[in-house]
């Protein structure tokens, strides 16, 4: 009986949550000219992101090398070089040596349209 009268809470609670995300997911798409947050989870697989960094929602993605993309999408610089937005986010995942020589991550080659993606994907992390 007490769960009954719980319940309507808890839905609540789970469709504002839902509200959010999708917000949230609405918002990276428009700020990436239309970079899909999915496609950018298979693509961050896709190009090993997880190996060196850590990036919330995406399975076996603790890496220690480079730093951690915990709301990322909050933050002020990329590599510590670039102001955050999302053109700066797509050029630097495209070919991070190539704004800053001095940077550990590597050119993995990223295309156009997957760094688009990647960097839909990486704005929802707020």
């Amino acid at each position: 009986m007490k769960l009954l009268r719980i319940f309507p809470a808890i839905f609540g609670a789970a469709l504002l949550l839902t509200a959010c995300q999708r917000k949230n997911v609405d918002r990276a798409r428009q700020l990436t000219g239309g970079g899909d947050p999915d496609h950018g989870r298979r693509a961050i697989n896709y190009y090993g992101c997880a190996s060196c960094h850590a990036i919330p929602g995406i399975h076996g993605a603790d890496g220690l090398i480079g730093p951690s993309l915990k709301q990322i999408g909050q933050r002020a610089y990329i590599g510590g070089v670039l102001e955050n937005t999302p053109d700066n986010l797509i050029h630097w995942l495209e070919n991070p040596p190539a704004i800053d020589p001095k940077t550990a991550m590597p050119n993995l080659h990223v295309t156009r349209a997957d760094a688009k993606d990647i960097a839909s994907y990486l704005y929802t992390l707020r």
